[in-house]
């Protein structure tokens, strides 16, 4: 039975909270409802960036942030000209402020109770836990969504996704999986942005596209032993910072910006090794896909059609939030979340924490 769902994500690149209703049974989408956007203010951005890696006052950022997802649910069915009790489940992902698999730990504020009783609706939060502690990755999540949209694309095919972390899910012709975390996405280039310019992004690539790529200096990053591990595997936002840092940190703003869009493109290109077979064709999403330097670079990296999902027809914003819609409606089911390969859990696994409403 398919279910209106309303999905929220709140990514690693600090932009804000994406919204998103879904009609789905959790296998197939029925239809696509409206979506949005909502991003964080400078106060609160600052805010999710200053706890990051779980230090300073987490509990109450965590207050905060509940609040500003509560309010972008009501501007969401507002828009949508409908009421809370026609939506079945809300999928809150909450924000990611540490991610230590290897510890068996993972954090993703938000306070699903919460969020239920200022919404009036039940709440599914807490989706990587059950995994990790089962000795998975816990990430990336998305893949079981991204295999119901590519049903009828010509396969093998990967769908990459460029947030503050790169992730990718290579689907196979019979329906395999396998995903893992590529490398850094956005997040380096953002916070280069932000130290040299006080900008949040570089928008458009504009900073890059200014620039000159160190081309040893890239070659030197793509030694870094991450890209050789074998998947399953994952990332925190920040893995990849004192590395790149001690590559980047003497250039000047628009050649560092340049080498780190490039060092996005090339941990993608290396990613490649670990598929069973050569994808066809690269599908992206992720607010990666709206800068064109970096864009250009996978073309050239990848050699292959790159493609941006908006030109499918997919909503490349709204697809995250989506997606936590689809999975809350597999919790409620108890259809699994993650699968061995695309976190390296031992068998199939359900996860999620359910707040009735």
């Amino acid at each position: 039975m398919h279910k209106l769902a309303l999905g929220l994500m709140s990514g690693t690149s600090l932009d804000g909270i994406d919204a998103a209703l879904l009609q789905t049974d959790g296998e197939t989408v029925r239809a696509f409802g409206p979506a949005l956007t909502q991003p964080y203010d400078e106060s609160l951005r600052g805010a999710l960036r200053s706890i990051l890696g779980g230090n300073g006052p987490v509990a109450e950022v965590e207050r905060r942030l509940t609040e500003a997802h509560a309010q972008t649910v009501e501007k969401l069915l507002k828009r949508a000209g409908i009421s809370p009790d026609v939506v079945d489940v809300i999928g809150f992902h909450g924000h990611t402020i540490l991610h230590r698999p290897e510890q068996r730990r993972t954090w993703q504020i938000g306070d699903g109770a919460a969020l239920a009783k200022l919404t009036g609706i039940t709440v599914v939060n807490d989706f990587r836990s059950a995994d990790v502690a089962a000795g998975g990755q816990g990430a990336p999540l998305v893949p079981v969504f991204h295999a119901a949209l590519a049903q009828g694309q010509e396969t093998p095919l990967a769908v990459l996704n460029i947030g503050g972390v790169g992730n990718v899910t290579w689907i196979g012709a019979d329906g395999a999986l396998q995903a893992f975390d590529t490398g850094p996405g956005n997040a380096l280039i953002d916070d280069w942005a932000f130290r040299h310019c006080s900008r949040p992004l570089d928008l458009d690539g504009e900073l890059a596209a200014s620039g000159r790529v160190d081309l040893d200096t890239l070659k030197q990053f793509s030694h870094h032993p991450y890209f050789a591990a074998l998947p399953p595997k994952s990332l925190d936002r920040d893995d990849f910072r004192a590395y790149a840092e001690a590559l980047v940190g003497h250039m000047g703003a628009a050649d560092g910006a340049a080498t780190l869009t490039a060092f996005t493109a090339r941990a993608v290109a290396l990613a490649r090794a670990h598929f069973p077979q050569p994808a066809k064709r690269w599908l992206v999403c992720g607010g990666g896909r709206h800068n064109p330097v970096l864009m250009a670079s996978l073309e050239a990296e990848l050699a292959v059609p790159v493609i941006n999902v908006d030109e499918l027809g997919w909503n490349g914003d709204a697809l995250e939030a989506q997606a936590f819609a689809f999975l809350a409606v597999r919790t409620l089911r108890g259809l699994p979340l993650t699968f061995p390969g695309t976190t390296g859990v031992a068998h199939p696994l359900c996860g999620g924490r359910v707040t009735l409403c």
